[in-house]
Parts: structure tokens; C-alpha cells; sequence
């Protein structure tokens, strides 16, 4: 197999992405930090009065603290209402306003899948936007539930952060004034701002009916009959193309900065009018992990530290970077069976890619929207190369913790450094401790929760699915890749990210039920064993740093983080990756 080396095009726009990235999480960081801490800023001068506002009309005291347990239900309440709301919009949608395409109310088990793939932050997507959505259900339930979705997995975030500078105490924060905060002063403004930025760029953004075009050229359809005689279809001539429009623009920025990924359109970010220029492309990337990088300063200066948040940071990029290229030069690279054939491939493998985009702006995208349980594409990730699509796959079934959803991602990482102390406490033989709290068996055991949690909901779904008929026959593709289609799926539901590898027919009711049901699992066994381990720690108080006590800043320590969460990775998932993507790619050399 020909190896091709990246272009000084390549390189430019990877180190641009880069520079503009890290440049941002100092001061959007600490704008978090102050925000979480009640402290003062620019938009609560603005603001204020509308958070107070909302404090009295909805009988909250914004001062009562809560402990973990009184946090978790709150949050599970407003998950249980979140899904109730949304499910019920979208099963009377078509006796809503807001209905110019006349969309009929979607199927129970379809919106079952999708109510809870977007209170959970999933965003899967078992049907075409366009052609399914009315503006309504679009607007009022979906984008509304990628603020709120993804403002509930800060709120977990804050109050495990909580979990660390408390002392002896219950209390880890007030759940409804976090959801308040991260959504009024964090996701709004900065998805006003992007929405201005995308529809500045001719992104749609409209409430007119869809626009009917006339065709250059007709389209004769003849009649057909089955074998009984029976006209499955009649004779026509088209003469117009129905284009689908809608209020896009404020979806794809909160779907974006929120790492939500649920597109508009059935396409997605490859969709002309959801990603229309070069501009649009770059900003929409840079919104999928802005804040889940910058959050790490945002734990930093939260627990008066900020190398421990720069440390966690560097974990998450010394493992991104390698992969984004090793994707890149496989994608570059070409498909193997063609260079087997000796057809020249100079573009590299374009399968599935926007020309516009080409190969370094498809995997980069691919392999960010995957880091961060995002889910949005704006390529197909199953016209990767059997090796350039196992790389989103791993980024996945690493727990989505490299960068990560806004707060979910870090609060995973978190998980992964108790584990990471209390191996190395194990190796030196004291007791683990990290920013001054011990940790304990009761930590450990809800950190092994949260982190097998996923993987088991990956495996054991994709088990299911390929013994039973009912997951079976929605796969097009036979062999390795069909078997990489069902564990991507899995793996996809089970961690919430949303992305798919495409050739399966997922809208079914096998589908649309067990990957609501690994959605479910996915998320709320990893909350609650955070909020556990937040709770148990604020009631500990911290003990002095001794010279026995691990330093958590060091190169050292951020390379053994970074080998841990790869080496849980791998070790769940090696051979499940043997038997999809690592086969295919074989079986494409021969």
C-alpha cells in the first residue's frame, strides 16, 4: 500500500485550526469559570434580570445548595419532562403550525428514538430532516433540546467540579441555577453570534414554504405493475424540484456548539445549504470543540489550578493529533483495492466527500466530531477506508473523553484520572489522592460504573444485533463492513455521540428501540456515578500536600493518563475493531 505524506496545504490548515482552537480556551475558560461562579461578567450585566426573572417565575432559590442526590433527580426530572415534551410534539406535529411541507406526525417507535437521542445529547438520526421534520418540531423540540441537553452535561461537569473545592459539606451546587447559567450566558450568546457568522455566509435561514424549481429537462416516469398486475407506479411527468429551506442556521450553531450534530438536513454538514463556503466549514468545526477545550481552563482556574486543567488538556490532544493523522494519510492514501489495480488515485480517496471540502477538511472533521461526541459530518464515514473510518470509531469507543461533549467530556476524563491515581497510588503503594482529596474504594467503584457503563451497552447491543434476524436484515453491506455498520452504531448510541456509518437501515423498530434503550444507559449510568463520586468527595475534607503525593502536572502524568484511556479503549474493544474495520482493510489488499 502506497503511503502518501501530507501536502504543506494539509499542514497549514491543520496548525491554522489548531492556533485558532487553543487560543480560545483561555479566554472563553475563564468567562465559564466566572460565569459558574457567580462572579460578574460582561453578559450578566446584560442578563441578570432575566435569570432573576427566571428564578421567581419558576420558585427557585437560587441560594439553597443541593447534595448529589437531591442534584440527580432534579436533573432526572427535567430529563423525564424534556422527553415527555418532545416526544408529544413529535407525534401531534401534524395538527402544529409551523407546517408549510404538511409533514404527517412521525411513527411511536421513531419518536421514541428521537426524543431520547436528543435529551441525552445523542442526536442520532434515523430520519431525513427535511423530509420528516416540520419547522416547529424542528425549532421547538429539537433545538430546544440541544441547549438544554447539552447545558444539564456542564451542569454535571460544575457540580463534580464542585465535588473537588468543597469541603466536608453535602452540597455540590443547585442544578436549576447551573442549567440557567450554562444556557443564558454560555450557549445563547455564543449561538447568536454563530448564527450571524453562518448566515453570513448564505446559510438558510427562513420560515418560507419549500421552493418548488422548475427542471432544465423534464423526467418521463413510465407505468409500472408488479407480477400480479398490480401499478406500483403511474405514468407522470415531472417538471419541478421541491428544495427544502427552513430556520437552519440557528440549528446548526447550537447543534455545533452544543456537540449536539442533529443536522437539518438529511446530509447534514455536507448539505450545501447547512455548510455552504470555506468560512462556514472552519467556524463550524471550531464550534464542535471550543468549549469542551476550553472547559479544561474552566476546571483549572474552578479548583485554583490551572496547570491541572492544562495537564488534562494535553491528554486529550496527545492522543487526538496522532489519530487525525494517521486518518488523514490513510484517506490520502487512497483506497487499497484501487491501488492494488494500479488506478491512480492522486486526489486520494474521495468516496463520499465533498469536493469542496476534499480530504484534510473531511478527516479532520470526522475525526473532531467523533473526539467530541458531536455526530455531525460533512462526509460519509463509511466511504472511509476500512483503517481511516476505524480511527472515528476508536475515538468513540474511547469513551468520548478526548475533548468530549460540553461537559460530558471532561467530566469523563475525570473519571479516567481516579482511575489513573489509583493505579499509580497501587504502584507506590500510598493511598490515591488527587487535588487533595483521597480517593477512596467507594470512588473507584463508581468510576469502574462510568467507564464500563458504555462499553457494555456498545458490545452487548451489537450482539443482539447480529444474531437476530430483526438486526440483521437492515444491513446492506455483507462481511466486515456490515458487522463495522452495526458496532459503529452501538458504539455511536452507547457513548452519545450520533454519527453513523451509514448502510444500515436504522428506522426501524428494532433499531429505533434498542439504540434509544443504549442512549439511555450510555448517559445516565455514567451522571450518576459522576454525581456519586462528586458528592463523596465534597463531604471529605483535603489533605496537605506531602512529598509522597503524586504530582498530577507533569509530563509524566499526562502521558500515563493519555496510556490509560487508550489502553481501557483497546482492551474493550480489540476484537470487535479485528473483526470490522482491521478485516475489511485485509480483506481489501488481496
Amino acid at each position: 500500500m502506497n503511503i502518501t505524506i501530507l501536502s504543506g496545504n494539509d499542514w497549514v490548515q491543520l496548525l491554522l485550526y489548531f492556533a485558532v482552537l487553543f487560543a480560545c480556551v483561555k479566554p472563553l475558560g475563564s468567562y465559564m469559570a466566572r460565569v459558574y461562579g457567580g462572579e460578574q461578567t460582561f453578559a450578566s450585566k446584560a442578563l441578570s434580570w432575566l435569570e432573576r426573572g427566571i428564578y421567581k417565575v419558576s420558585g427557585i432559590d437560587a441560594e439553597e445548595e443541593m447534595n448529589w442526590k437531591q442534584y440527580s433527580l432534579a436533573m432526572l426530572g427535567f430529563t423525564i419532562v424534556s422527553f415527555i415534551g418532545l416526544y408529544l410534539i413529535l407525534r401531534v406535529q401534524a395538527m402544529l403550525p409551523l407546517n408549510p411541507a404538511s409533514m404527517i406526525a412521525v411513527t411511536p417507535d421513531l419518536a421514541f428514538n428521537t426524543a431520547v437521542s436528543f435529551i441525552t445529547n445523542t442526536n442520532w438520526q434515523s430520519y431525513g430532516g427535511e423530509s420528516t421534520m416540520s419547522y416547529l418540531s424542528q425549532m421547538a423540540g429539537l433545538t430546544v433540546q440541544n441547549f438544554l441537553s447539552a447545558a444539564v452535561g456542564m451542569a454535571v461537569l460544575i457540580a463534580m467540579i464542585r465535588g473537588f473545592t468543597h469541603k466536608k459539606t453535602e452540597n455540590i451546587g443547585n442544578f436549576w441555577v447551573d442549567l440557567v447559567r450554562g444556557n443564558l450566558y454560555i450557549l445563547l450568546p455564543l449561538a447568536l453570534l454563530w448564527t450571524v457568522l453562518l448566515g453570513s455566509q448564505g446559510m438558510v435561514q427562513t420560515f418560507s414554504s419549500y421552493i418548488d424549481a422548475p427542471l432544465m429537462e423534464n423526467i418521463k416516469l413510465d407505468e409500472k405493475k408488479d407480477d400480479k398486475g398490480v401499478v406500483t407506479q403511474k405514468a407522470d411527468t415531472i417538471t419541478t424540484q421541491s428544495i427544502a429551506v427552513g430556520p437552519v442556521a440557528s440549528q446548526v450553531a447550537i447543534k455545533q456548539l452544543g456537540t449536539n450534530g442533529g443536522g437539518f438536513f438529511n446530509a447534514n454538514s455536507a448539505h450545501p445549504f447547512e455548510n455552504p463556503t470555506p468560512f462556514s466549514n472552519f467556524i463550524e468545526m471550531l464550534a464542535i470543540l471550543m468549549i469542551p477545550a476550553s472547559l479544561c481552563y474552566t476546571f483549572g482556574k474552578m479548583v485554583g489550578d490551572t496547570k491541572q486543567g492544562w495537564a488534562i488538556l494535553a491528554a486529550m490532544t496527545i492522543i487526538f493529533v496522532p489519530l487525525v493523522l494517521f486518518c488523514t494519510v490513510q484517506e490520502e492514501s487512497g483506497n487499497p483495492k484501487f491501488t492494488t489495480l494500479n488506478i491512480e488515485q492522486s486526489a486520494g480517496n474521495m468516496e463520499g466527500k465533498e469536493a469542496r471540502f476534499g480530504v484534510i477538511n473531511s478527516t479532520l472533521w470526522a475525526t473532531a466530531t467523533t473526539a467530541a461526541s458531536n455526530g455531525s459530518v460533512n462526509s460519509m464515514h463509511d466511504s472511509f477506508t476500512p483503517l481511516g473510518g476505524f480511527v472515528p470509531l476508536l475515538f468513540i469507543q474511547f469513551g468520548e473523553v478526548i475533548y468530549g461533549g460540553v461537559g460530558s467530556g471532561l467530566y469523563g476524563m475525570l473519571i479516567f484520572v481516579i482511575v489513573t491515581v489509583f493505579i499509580a497510588g497501587l504502584m507506590v503503594g500510598r493511598t490515591p489522592e488527587y487535588l487533595g482529596k483521597k480517593i477512596g474504594a467507594f470512588e473507584i467503584k463508581m468510576a469502574s460504573i462510568a467507564v464500563l457503563a458504555p462499553h457494555l451497552g456498545t458490545l452487548i447491543g451489537t450482539a443482539i444485533a447480529v444474531m437476530c434476524e430483526a438486526g440483521k436484515v437492515g444491513v446492506s453491506n455483507p462481511g466486515a463492513q456490515g458487522f463495522s455498520e452495526i458496532l459503529y452504531a452501538f458504539s455511536s448510541a452507547a457513548n452519545n455521540n450520533g454519527s453513523a456509518f451509514a448502510g444500515i437501515s436504522a428506522n426501524t423498530p428494532f433499531y429505533n428501540g434498542a439504540l434509544g434503550m443504549v442512549m439511555l444507559f450510555g448517559r445516565y449510568f455514567v451522571m450518576l456515578p459522576v454525581l456519586a463520586i462528586a458528592g463523596s468527595l465534597a463531604r471529605k475534607n483535603t489533605v496537605p500536600v506531602s512529598a509522597g503525593t503524586l504530582p498530577t502536572t507533569t509530563p509524566l502524568f499526562v502521558l500515563f493518563l493519555a496510556s490509560i484511556v487508550v489502553v481501557v479503549g483497546f482492551l474493550s474493544f480489540v476484537p470487535s475493531l479485528a473483526l470490522g474495520p482491521v478485516a475489511e482493510h485485509f480483506n481489501l489488499m488481496k
